[in-house]
């Protein structure tokens, strides 16, 4: 017989592994959203804490506009399921344009407890605006979202349209949080200003002659399409729901394609669709999602499945006619909240958008009829937010444009997928490649062009879980390579624009039973980076190019009880670096347990292109 000692250690193993396993069986060690319990997350200090997201540098001039709008005012309580709020807006009547640049300020403030938010803003139903909240500390906190929205500037000029800002809140005894939102715009004339936010760079003034133009405005940072010479659209016609619970469609599978009639003006010369998108429920974290056989074999309670491959498409008339793969943004009340305080995950306050170039499909667009232009995502569950901008340039010079697509190469993704599982442990890759080519001809008073779009894509996607499902690994890398390409009618390039992006991501979770009744502990690790480059040349064989790279770097442990945060640490190591034509910036910051340790700025570094 074994002596009592002895047996001991089998037998609080035993019941460790039995609560491993139970403990598996209904969270299958996914990521989650938590909220930190102000109860135990004491502070002895009595001032509220800005919250920052590391983007490039501002402007020179940045809090001196010519002039200043506050459109919108509103306390966000119980508002999940509500309309959006809303306010009237006309142009500035003091500040009359032409404007060189405008920018949105959204400025929110919280206190008390609360999950993090997601919100939109809309003018006349057009996004312009796709942002988070950050989760509130005990003494309060507060933030601002500055972005470039001069590509919207033909809707600005206009008057008595509704600006509609929603955000998605709920308040009762526990969650006590109230968003203090402000919406306000700023205008500049005859400012020779560099672009606020890498996630959407908008007019970037370059001092020297280009294809003949004097000032040429270099436009579409993490906009696939838009970085061009053009000025902003003629022309924007909202792809989105009514608004009675925000412009967004909700997609909550994968065969929900939602859509909007429109008809084109016939003299349309150019045409873009810009994406909004973000992703909620049980497919918030879809990049860590295992295949359903997983589940099912494992009698797990979870519905975060179908694996971990996600694509945006648009449609005409059921057609697809582009694609995009979106960077994977962190919320703040996620992984580990404890990461995102007060420098949040990049993304988290100005989710980006993406570009589809739809000028070489003008050639059906153009007949005067009514055409369907719809959304979704595939292998989705639910849900996930989604809607679209479409921006048309105009030929002013006559009545009706003739146009004709002559290609349009698109194959389907090429898929390898391994799936090997014994019970809660596991290895799932997904790899995919797909190449596509669109061409088009476009016949106006300023010539017959040809616009042809490239692609390449590859996605890599690999999980790995150990110890009964316990340890949990994420590895996911989305490269995109996109060349726009403009000959006139004799074949000779005019211009020439390469987007390459390249969206690295890295996670850990090793979950472990907590000391306390009904608690467990949570050490994680995430690696995130946005990486991108444009290049652009023209006629006169001169080329621009921006470079970007934007890198996190976060770990820490928590312990948790039902979703609270009881007690942990976080620390997050984040690079920017961004390089153009007048030079380079680079910023290094460290923050740890809700503050900034180290802010260094320099304007020296050293970049690598993007490849794919």
């Amino acid at each position: 017989m074994m002596s009592s000692s002895s047996s001991t250690p089998i037998l609080l193993l035993l019941i460790f592994s039995s609560f491993i396993i139970n403990f598996s069986s209904s969270s299958a060690n996914h990521p989650d959203h938590y909220f930190k319990s102000l109860k135990k997350f004491q502070s002895s200090n009595t001032n509220a804490t800005e919250y920052i997201e590391i983007t490039k540098p501002p402007p020179p001039n940045p809090i001196n506009p010519n002039c200043t709008l506050l459109v919108l005012q509103n306390d966000f309580n119980n508002t999940y399921g509500s309309p959006p709020a809303s306010a009237i807006y006309s142009p500035p009547a003091n500040c009359t344009g032409p404007w060189n640049q405008i920018f949105l300020d959204y400025s929110v403030s919280v206190d008390g407890e609360q999950y993090d938010r997601i919100s939109g803003v809309w003018l006349d139903g057009v996004e312009i605006l796709r942002t988070s909240t950050a989760e509130p500390n005990p003494s309060g906190i507060y933030w601002k979202v500055r972005k470039d929205v001069t590509r919207y500037s033909s809707l600005f000029n206009q008057s008595n349209l509704t600006l509609s800002v929603i955000l998605e809140n709920l308040v009762n005894d526990e969650f006590t949080g109230i968003y203090h939102v402000n919406v306000s715009l700023l205008y500049y004339q005859d400012q020779d200003l560099n672009p606020v936010d890498p996630i959407e760079v908008e007019p970037l003034k370059l001092n020297r002659k280009l294809g003949g133009s004097s000032e040429t405005s270099v436009k579409g940072m993490y906009n696939v399409g838009a970085f061009t010479n053009e000025t902003s659209a003629d022309l924007i016609i909202p792809v989105s729901d009514n608004g009675g619970e925000g412009f967004w469609f909700r997609v909550q599978n994968e065969s929900d394609v939602h859509s909007k009639t429109i008809q084109i003006p016939q003299n349309t010369r150019k045409a873009v669709l810009e994406v909004y998108v973000s992703f909620h429920g049980n497919d918030e974290f879809w990049y860590s999602n295992p295949p359903n056989e997983y589940i099912l074999s494992n009698n797990l309670t979870t519905q975060r499945g179908n694996g971990a491959f996600r694509q945006v498409f648009a449609a005409v008339d059921g057609v697809t006619v582009g694609s995009v793969t979106p960077f994977p943004v962190i919320f703040t009340g996620v992984i580990n909240p404890l990461f995102w305080e007060p420098v949040v995950a990049i993304g988290a306050f100005n989710l980006p958008t993406y570009d589809i170039d739809l000028t070489p499909f003008l050639g059906f667009l153009l007949d005067g009829k009514n055409h369907s232009f719809g959304l979704g995502v595939t292998d989705s569950i639910s849900f996930w937010l989604v809607d679209a901008n479409l921006h048309l340039w105009l030929d002013h010079g006559s009545d009706v444009v003739q146009a004709k697509s002559v290609l349009s190469l698109t194959p389907p993704i090429q898929f390898k997928i391994k799936s090997k599982s014994k019970g809660l442990n596991g290895k799932f890759s997904i790899k995919g490649e797909r190449e596509f080519e669109y061409s088009g001809w476009v016949n106006s008073s300023a010539g017959n062009f040809t616009t042809t779009i490239q692609e390449k894509f590859k996605f890599k996607n690999k999980i790995k879980l150990d110890n009964y499902g316990q340890e949990k690994e994420v590895e996911q890398k989305i490269k995109v390579k996109t060349k726009i390409t403009t000959v006139n009618e004799i074949g000779q390039e005019i211009s020439k624009s390469s987007i390459s992006r390249n969206y690295p991501l890295e996670m850990k979770i090793s979950t472990l039973p907590g000391a306390e009744k009904d608690t467990f502990l949570s050490i994680t690790n995430v690696t995130h980076s946005l990486e991108e480059t444009y290049t652009r040349s023209l006629s006169s064989n001169e080329e621009v190019e921006i470079s970007v790279q934007n890198s996190q770097d976060s770990g820490g442990w928590m312990l948790i009880k039902d979703h609270a945060v009881l007690s942990g640490t976080g620390t997050t190591t984040q690079v920017l670096s961004y390089q153009d034509q007048n030079g380079c910036y680079i910023r290094n910051v460290t923050a740890a347990n809700g503050k900034i340790l180290q802010d260094n700025t320099t304007l020296t570094c050293v970049l690598s292109s993007v490849s794919v």
